[in-house]
């Protein structure tokens, strides 16, 4: 994680479930300076951090730089609306998948005619809650070079970041590393069942399984090589690993799956925004 050089932007967080609640964590353990959290489960937050309920608990003094909306992109319409009304001329960042900038701030503006929201978009992912997450931004030309230096600020202090140039590739970012931490859980429990198969105990199946992806994906962070030069380093001719990539890399297998999984994937994010 990077440490940034000056004070975070003050935050309204709306909606703290698993990727708010995973931003929340990295921007707790940061050290984010005073922030209002709306949501309406309960939960503990250290002080000065302030929960509130609905709209009207948050304090009247408080102008927030930054508002973070992490609802359900399909129930947060009325949320917009109220926003309008209690903050016209907000910075916000959206971290839902299919909602455009002009759905948004078309929705905004229902709310309150007058309003003149800035809306960036983000897509984050849940390691973000340990300060590894990875994130991927697109602004609107608009947008002011503060806006976006205090949203990248924001995300870049529980991970990486990388801006985009068109708002489309806001869902190819979610269908690689919005969505990518769950394809990596699942080779993860695959692998766990695959080695209880083997006959390994569960705890040392799951243990080498964690361990493996771990390391692999932490040497991949560091090493100048690629992916596809440090996955020839581990396979010998003739060897295990190279008896079980025959099987991964058969014409119907990853090559194939893979690009699927992720097509569908921006798909979805695609339908979302329609």
């Amino acid at each position: 994680m990077t440490t940034p050089t000056s004070p975070l932007p003050s935050v309204l967080l709306v909606g703290c479930g698993q990727m708010g609640g995973a931003m929340l964590e990295g921007w707790m353990a940061h050290g984010l300076k005073p922030s209002v959290v709306l949501d309406r489960h309960d939960r503990t937050l250290p002080a000065p951090h302030h929960l509130a309920a609905t709209l009207e608990d948050v304090p009247t003094d408080f102008q927030p730089d930054v508002i973070i909306l992490a609802v359900k992109p399909q129930k947060a319409d009325p949320t917009l609306e109220a926003l309008a009304r209690r903050f016209p001329s907000a910075t916000l960042l959206s971290v839902m998948a299919g909602r455009t900038v002009q759905s948004l701030t078309d929705r905004y503006q229902h709310g309150n005619p007058q309003a003149q929201p800035v809306i960036i978009r983000a897509m984050p992912n849940t390691p973000c809650a340990i300060g590894a997450g990875m994130s991927g931004l697109y602004a609107p030309p608009h947008a002011t070079d503060t806006q976006k230096a205090q949203c990248d600020a924001l995300l870049h202090a529980v991970g990486e970041t990388v801006w985009v140039e068109r708002e489309d590739l806001i869902d190819s970012v979610t269908a690689i590393s919005g969505s990518g931490p769950a394809y990596i859980f699942l080779l993860a429990e695959l692998l766990e069942k695959a080695g209880v198969e083997q006959g390994l105990p569960v705890e040392t199946a799951r243990t080498l399984a964690r361990k493996t992806i771990y390391g692999a994906g932490a040497l991949l962070n560091q090493s100048p090589a690629e992916a596809e030069e440090l996955r020839r380093r581990v396979t010998s001719p003739g060897g295990t690993t190279a008896e079980a990539l025959k099987i991964f890399m058969a014409p119907d297998a990853w090559p194939a799956i893979v690009p699927r999984a992720v097509a569908a994937a921006a798909r979805r994010a695609k339908e979302l925004s329609t």
